[in-house]
């Protein structure tokens, strides 16, 4: 069945340019399948342009995304702009996909404004989008989770990193909000440290100092509910050549990796029931990257990825066109759950009507 599909992507984030290829990506996919596609990129200024062009990533170099229409979320759809700012053409959209790293976009915003539009959206919720995207709430939620995860310290202010020493150097320092590795450092000293802390704060309001676990090795699990049941992939390892994974690593051709992931199978069977297990038990959606490190013998849960880079398609299908069953059945269960959310009943309860016309006045008695 053919579908208005709207890719959303970009973002005001330090991630806005590796959102622009998971968009670009994910848009060519679903196109690929016969879906119709409404590309909308948000500029860093969180301005919103559409236009079939969008799909194409040339546009986006030098900014030339700029010649292509602004666009208004509203009413179930997307109204096109005129140069004036007025509406000029409305495309119903029937589901959308998140594709933003990063800030509000990642972090609960487009969840909450196509859920106030009434489009069907087939990514992360409102809660694990917003709790994901900070590395201290995932903490938080992890250990009420049971799962383990590393020693930790949350620094709220740039001078006070007394207490993160205790936990012993190496350290790990991160940004408590920013993904792709941009941020990070390693500090094996005081010194490093302070500098580490204070880097990071430049990025952020708060920062997660982490014991840097001894012979850690990287491991990323991907997972996504359809037909009642989340899927879980096969156990990737990823590698660097330095302490952590960083940027480059990960978009610069930097780092490797490895699929399946050469460990025991009880290790990785472990890895993704814990993948599934806690996806299923906050009744998660979309696509979601779960980012393990196996340390002296033992699991720790690091990240949460609710809009992975490229969606982790390397992960979930053996390439591009093979991808697009896996899009389009995170779509059709984003469309069932909308139908069934919609059917709930809302309250009123008419007390207003009870209410004398002057008991919201300033002074009223």
């Amino acid at each position: 069945m053919q579908r208005n599909v709207a890719v959303i992507f970009g973002g005001i984030s330090n991630e806005n340019e590796i959102s622009v290829i998971t968009g670009t990506m994910a848009s060519n996919v679903l196109k690929s399948g016969g879906d119709t596609v409404i590309p909308l990129y948000i500029s860093r200024k969180g301005e919103i342009y559409t236009g079939a062009g969008l799909t194409d990533i040339s546009n986006f170099r030098q900014e030339n995304y700029g010649v292509f229409p602004r666009a208004v979320i509203a009413r179930g759809g997307i109204y096109v702009m005129n140069k004036r700012g007025r509406p000029k053409k409305f495309v119903k959209i029937d589901v959308a996909l998140n594709c933003c790293h990063g800030g509000v976009g990642e972090g609960g915003g487009i969840c909450g404004l196509f859920a106030l539009n009434g489009i069907p959206l087939a990514s992360a919720g409102m809660f694990e989008s917003a709790a994901f995207m900070d590395k201290y709430y995932t903490k938080l939620v992890l250990g009420a989770l049971g799962v383990k995860v590393a020693p930790y310290v949350y620094i709220r202010c740039a001078d006070d990193f007394a207490q993160a020493e205790e936990l012993g150097y190496p350290l790990i320092i991160k940004p408590a909000t920013l993904g792709s590795s941009i941020g990070i450092e390693c500090a094996g000293d005081r010194e490093k440290l302070e500098e580490a802390v204070q880097s990071a704060f430049f990025y952020d309001n708060g920062v997660i100092a982490e014991k840097y676990l001894s012979g850690r090795r990287e491991i990323n699990c991907a997972v996504y509910f359809a037909d009642g049941k989340a899927v879980t992939s096969e156990c990737e390892e990823a590698f660097t050549d330095g302490d952590i994974l960083s940027y480059d690593d990960k978009y610069a051709g930097g780092g490797r990796s490895v699929m399946p992931a050469d460990i025991p199978k009880e290790t990785s069977d472990k890895i993704r029931a814990i993948t599934a297990g806690v996806y299923t038990k906050l009744n998660m959606r979309g696509i979601v990257r779960f980012d393990f490190i196996i340390s002296g013998g033992e699991i720790y849960l690091s990240e949460i990825n609710t809009v992975p880079g490229s969606l982790s398609y390397y992960l979930l299908s053996n390439g591009f066109k093979d991808f697009y069953t896996v899009l389009s059945a995170v779509m059709v269960q984003a469309e069932a759950d909308f139908k069934a959310q919609a059917e709930k009943k809302i309250l009123s309860t008419g007390i207003l009507n009870n209410l004398p016309s002057n008991s919201c006045k300033r002074g009223a008695k």
